[in-house]
């Protein structure tokens, strides 16, 4: 039997997710500025005594999309089985998200972008023509944030970062009720040094755990 199989006769995939946060980091850069605001942001989570996990994707092997479309008959990613395979059930359990990026060419990493990417498998499509689909993910209270750092002081530069976690999000069917754009950082780390941007996010955590318990 096929590891997934299990998760939908259990029904893992449908269940009802919990109050709980997960946290995704998308920097190949440990302990820089997208670290401490993620730490920062779950700490706000934490705060109101909500549960969180945090994932740093340069820690997991996992692979991006490879349009297989097994998915659209398995309803879970079955065309590869890596670290991804372990992520799932934190995606299904947890009713809060947090993406957090650092802007590379404009845009996401390819770490993130290849995480959202393989979050395909959670679409249902149906036969007409155009296609019609929905997010098996809807309909549950999904909550999320988002965050991106640019070395830049224009948000010309930080180009669609926060738009492609957030765009991506609301289509699976979560509400992303808040954007935590960085910028004129680059330095390792420097974003310590402003606490405004920390208390920021610490606030922006409490108010996405603040919305988990409504």
């Amino acid at each position: 039997m096929h590891p997934f199989h299990s998760l939908i006769e259990q029904g893992l995939i449908d269940r009802a997710p919990k109050a709980k946060v997960l946290g995704i980091g998308g920097s190949p850069r440990k302990n820089g500025n997208s670290d401490v605001l993620l730490d920062h942001l779950l700490k706000g989570v934490r705060a109101q005594k909500i549960p969180s996990f945090k994932v740093q994707l340069r820690d997991v092997r996992f692979q991006p999309c490879i349009g297989c479309e097994q998915c659209r008959k398995n309803q879970i990613c079955t065309g590869l089985i890596d670290g991804m395979s372990i992520l799932y059930p934190r995606v299904f359990e947890s009713r809060g998200l947090v993406l957090v990026s650092p802007t590379h060419n404009y845009n996401v990493t390819a770490w993130m972008k290849a995480f959202i990417d393989r979050l395909y498998c959670c679409y249902h499509f149906d036969d007409t023509r155009p296609r019609g689909w929905s997010s098996r993910l809807a309909g549950q209270g999904r909550t999320a944030v988002v965050s991106a750092v640019c070395e830049q002081a224009d948000s010309y530069d930080m180009g669609f970062t926060l738009e492609a976690m957030r765009r991506p999000l609301e289509a699976l069917g979560y509400d992303v009720i808040g954007e935590l754009p960085v910028f004129g950082i680059f330095e390792k780390g420097g974003v310590r040094e402003k606490t405004d941007l920390l208390d920021a996010a610490e606030k922006l955590g409490a108010e996405l755990a603040e919305a988990l318990m409504r």
